[in-house]
């Protein structure tokens, strides 16, 4: 059901090298679980993070429902702050609209309670806040600025159909137009688009996907870019499709004249031991996480976009709880649990804190009629 990222192929490296590094080439062709790598070589740890220190931007790419990815970039965080305390922290997970509830957050004006409803995480990103939680109460503690990058769905929505002159600086907070995608960028969109259902012609609709994902990246890298004028080291936590290969946000950054990026992400391996090559400036590499994640979240199975009368279904997928309800392309799913839906992150993180076996009531406009639907989440092992 999250609308989130996808791995994304293989093209050239668009971020800084590093430079200067002592190398240690593997002896068997496998990283040790948390040692960094880079170009096939073990970097040093404390090394590796002097020199990220000195860079303008740092992106940690992550998997957004992978805790493991959470705590890494917790401990990278960490790390960075030790050798330089004047940073901030740039989120997608947030649009600028909730810049005053993350200021009040590192104020300690606000608890966790609170800070969720005033920041609307729930509707405005869906994923459980508690994966995050921890990364926002070191902030906290140190009174690191967390900045909100991101826009909202409709707002981007908004740029993508009307266009950037249609749409006053004034109402996209300053946000210039980006950077055409790369070619390997748009063949790595283009390998996801076909992976979705189709809607209309394809060619526009692939356009229009782009088109959502460029707002996306350069919304972020320019809230990345404002950040440096005041912190020494800006970070920013975001998806690694945002990251990957230095398309997306490094490639927009680089277009807003800021050169000193470095984009990590945390690597699980393969059987070869050998990662993509540019995937990132390093990697660092996790064990074998399974036994300490979360169980897997409920998921209805479907597509979701934002529409003024609620979330609009865009797609079903085959063999889901979401066709075995009926839902089709074009439903608007009006209310869940008894209460307005406004945005797909509401309804994504409502669907996710479902426990197996629950029942969640659905009301559905279809063709100006109104339908009760009730979704039944299987227990743990149980077949649909």
């Amino acid at each position: 059901m999250p609308r989130r990222h996808h791995p994304f192929l293989v093209a050239p490296l668009l971020i800084l090298p590093l430079a200067g590094l002592p190398a240690t080439a593997l002896a068997n062709g496998c990283p040790a679980p948390g040692q960094w790598q880079h170009d096939g070589e073990v970097v040093d740890t404390a090394e590796l993070m002097a020199d990220m220190s000195e860079r303008r931007v740092v992106l940690l790419g992550e998997q957004h429902d992978r805790l493991a990815h959470h705590r890494w970039q917790l401990h990278t965080l960490a790390g960075l702050h030790a050798r330089q305390p004047e940073m901030a922290i740039g989120l997608e997970m947030l649009p600028r609209e909730a810049q005053p509830a993350l200021d009040a957050w590192v104020a300690g004006k606000l608890d966790e309670a609170d800070f969720l409803a005033e920041s609307d995480w729930l509707g405005a990103w869906g994923y459980d806040p508690d994966l995050y939680l921890p990364i926002l109460h070191f902030a906290r503690m140190q009174r690191i600025p967390l900045l909100a990058i991101n826009v909202t769905p409709a707002l981007r929505q908004r740029l993508t159909a009307e266009g950037w002159e249609a749409v006053p600086a004034s109402e996209r907070h300053g946000i210039t137009p980006p950077a055409a995608a790369s070619t390997g960028y748009r063949e790595a969109l283009n390998a996801i688009y076909a992976n979705h259902p189709s809607q209309g012609e394809y060619e526009a609709g692939l356009e229009r996907f782009i088109d959502a994902q460029l707002v996306w990246d350069r919304a972020m890298a320019q809230g990345l870019a404002e950040a440096t004028e005041e912190a020494s080291l800006v970070v920013g936590l975001m998806g690694q499709g945002h990251v990957s290969y230095g398309h997306g946000v490094p490639h927009q950054l680089t277009d807003l004249g800021i050169d000193a990026v470095a984009s990590l992400l945390a690597w699980g391996g393969d059987p070869d031991c050998t990662p993509p090559a540019g995937l990132a400036d390093a990697l660092f590499t996790l064990g074998d996480e399974a036994a300490f994640e979360p169980p897997e979240p409920q998921r209805l199975g479907i597509l979701i976009a934002a529409h003024e009368d609620g979330v609009r279904v865009v797609g079903v997928g085959e063999q889901s709880l979401a066709e075995d309800l009926g839902l089709a392309e074009g439903d608007l799913i009006v209310e869940a649990a008894g209460r307005p839906v406004r945005q797909p992150g509401e309804l994504t993180g409502l669907v996710r804190r479902q426990t197996p076996g629950t029942l969640l009531p659905i009301t559905v406009l279809r063709n100006g009629d109104t339908e009760e639907l009730l979704a039944r989440f299987p227990l743990r092992g149980e077949a649909r």
